[in-house]
């Protein structure tokens, strides 16, 4: 098998069908592929339908909501094929880029990690020029600035339009295809991220072994903005606080202790600050979706911290319950 596609779902039902739609359109007597669905427990009835809708395609039933490094991991133990192509279940996949993908890897054996380009609903290309959070530039207005003190350095390495290949520091884990001897050299998804930060981890440790992280033009794929993740006001707080709570992970695993106490000092600071005043405002104002996203995030950091001081532990409570299994 050439390529296993590995999809992680989580009651994104609508978008996943669109997604299989494409990948059930892709025939080909050149590329031998299979598509592995690990659905994270949604327990709403549809894992059943959506089983026996695509039956060419291997879905897996997890014990939980492990959250998406879990899901991979546990996908890519059962998977067959020669190269891992990680996708989110909000995009939709063609020939031509599945084609490309595989081609670039195979004829740049140092790339470690390669994506390609994505376009959203409104024919608007992600910005894929991600650098590594370091101590300098962790947070938006130091990073803001980096950039504009290095805007020629860094349009000269990601502007470059006439070559097929660019290569940022990260790339999105919408869209990772990477070889199945790579993924397991470098240990596969660190599962101590529930939900966001696990793909800088994993270039970052891809890195640290010598391979690159490349995106290519010669491939397009489609890439719905938050299609997956926020359905309603609730799912909207929890994956906003999960983001938050990612960098802190990310922070434990990435920094020595003395700028642990840093960033991690900063960040509390920081995010309670910014979500103290529109929540109280949500109070009053109640009909403004917006502020109350915020109080439910403030809600959700207050029980993150006090479990942070009582377990002794940055990891997010969600990725605890299947990492003490």
């Amino acid at each position: 098998m050439d390529i296993s596609i590995i999809i992680v779902n989580y009651r994104g039902w609508k978008a996943l069908d669109e997604c299989l739609e494409s990948i059930d359109a892709i025939t080909s007597k050149t590329i031998s592929f299979e598509a592995i669905i690990v659905d994270n427990f949604s327990n709403d009835g549809q894992f059943s339908v959506f089983k026996q809708k695509y039956s060419r395609f291997t879905f897996i039933e997890n014990s939980g909501n492990n959250g998406f490094s879990n899901g991979c991991n546990f996908a890519a133990g059962i998977a067959t094929g020669n190269h891992f192509l990680f996708l989110n279940p909000d995009t939709k996949l063609t020939f031509n880029a599945l084609e490309t993908l595989l081609q670039t890897a195979v004829s740049h054996p140092e790339i470690g990690i390669l994506s390609c380009l994505q376009i959203n609903e409104n024919g608007a290309f992600y910005k894929q020029n991600n650098l590594f959070p370091v101590l300098g530039r962790f947070f938006g207005i130091a990073r803001c600035l980096y950039r504009k003190r290095n805007k020629a350095i860094l349009e000269k390495r990601f502007n470059n339009n006439t070559d097929d290949l660019f290569y940022p520091d990260w790339v999105t884990g919408a869209v990772i295809f990477i070889s199945k001897d790579w993924f397991y050299k470098i240990k596969g998804w660190n599962e101590t991220y529930w939900l966001y930060f696990e793909d800088v981890d994993f270039c970052k440790k891809m890195n640290a072994m010598g391979g690159k992280v490349a995106v290519t033009r010669k491939a397009t794929i489609f890439h719905q903005h938050g299609g997956a993740s926020r359905l309603n006001i609730k799912t909207k707080a929890l994956t906003k606080t999960e983001v938050i709570i990612s960098k802190h992970v990310y922070i434990n695993n990435q920094f020595p202790f003395r700028a642990q106490l840093y960033l991690h000092s900063l960040l509390i600071i920081g995010v309670l600050f910014e979500k103290i005043i529109p929540s109280l405002l949500s109070l009053f104002l109640f009909f403004i979706p917006k502020l109350k996203v915020n109080r439910l995030m403030l809600k959700n950091l207050i029980c993150y911290y006090a479990n942070v001081l009582k377990n002794q532990t940055w990891i997010s409570p969600r990725a605890m319950k299947y990492l003490k299994k």
